[in-house]
């Protein structure tokens, strides 16, 4: 029997990925989203179907955060986290042969503004504040399941670059208009994941059964705002780039209908679990991630 993986919420930058990757591998796909041609979130027999003998079930669902947090956008992103991860939870208990790994992602902004040592996941803090609400409620639904069969595993994932979408795009574009200078104080940390290694992760994963719970996904080698956009402009060849205070970040983020905690909150966050398992990065430095992204 062909080996199965069920992507749910693969329909973005990380997932569309994933799918072509998992592809590539044999693996048999199947999609959940709300896109025709997929799975439907409402179709519960077809998502029981899909899990029954999945290998793996990698959950990716969620609104995107580059909005503005008023009312209706923090439902939104709160709810299409929450709710579909409780739909797969109940799907995966309805299995008669359940996923072997059920992975669910989180994100690294759980973990507080820090400028004054790195977050683990035995010894970092919680933060406080909307999207570490959204963070926290996240893992509560994952982990509130009771599913013998399968095992567990929460990706604490930090800001994912890659070729041709995510981040990186509104980043360069601020480099090749020459507004790739500092934002804020510059001295913010910036926890990073290549996109390569957020596969990579998942594999090493599946083949160590011996491992479940929390995981920091990010590279080894965070870095401040400062040397981002010096290592951005170098890649991109740039000799400069103007800076952009506060003030004026506050100002830009309601023009485009964003929040300024995408770019001024410092995530310093290292991740030791996956170090201490073994897992090796392809690409541990920004430097060799940037000469991917970027080719010269």
């Amino acid at each position: 029997m062909k080996q199965k993986v069920v992507i749910a919420g693969g329909t973005g930058f990380i997932g569309t990925y994933l799918e072509n990757q998992c592809k590539q591998l044999g693996y048999e796909v199947f999609i959940i989203s709300r896109r025709a041609g997929h799975i439907s979130w409402d179709d519960t027999d077809g998502i029981r179907e899909a899990l029954e003998h999945a290998d793996m079930l990698i959950n990716l669902a969620g609104k995107s955060v580059n909005c503005r947090y008023n009312a209706r956008n923090k439902a939104g992103i709160m709810n299409s986290r929450t709710e579909t991860t409780m739909i797969l939870g109940q799907a995966v208990l309805a299995c008669g042969h359940p996923p072997a790994l059920w992975i669910n992602s989180s994100t690294a902004t759980i973990y507080r503004h820090a400028e004054d040592r790195p977050m683990t996941e035995v010894h970092g803090e919680i933060g406080s504040g909307f999207s570490v609400d959204v963070a926290k409620a996240w893992e509560q639904t994952f982990f509130s399941f009771s599913v013998p069969q399968t095992r567990q595993i929460a990706l604490r994932i930090a800001i994912v670059l890659g070729q041709g979408g995510g981040v990186i795009i509104p980043y360069q574009n601020l480099v090749r208009f020459g507004l790739g200078g500092i934002q804020g104080p510059g001295s913010q940390k910036f926890s990073w994941i290549h996109l390569h290694d957020i596969l990579g992760i998942i594999l090493f994963l599946r083949d160590h059964a011996e491992l479940s719970g929390v995981f920091n996904v990010s590279s080894p080698n965070p870095v401040t705002n400062r040397e981002l956009m010096q290592e951005l402009r170098q890649a991109m060849k740039m000799h400069f780039g103007l800076p952009a205070p506060a003030w004026m970040l506050e100002m830009g983020a309601g023009v485009i209908q964003t929040e300024t905690e995408l770019i001024l909150k410092s995530r310093w966050v290292i991740p030791e679990r996956l170090e201490q398992a073994g897992y090796r990065f392809k690409y541990a430095t920004l430097k060799e991630a940037l000469h991917e992204i970027i080719p010269s």
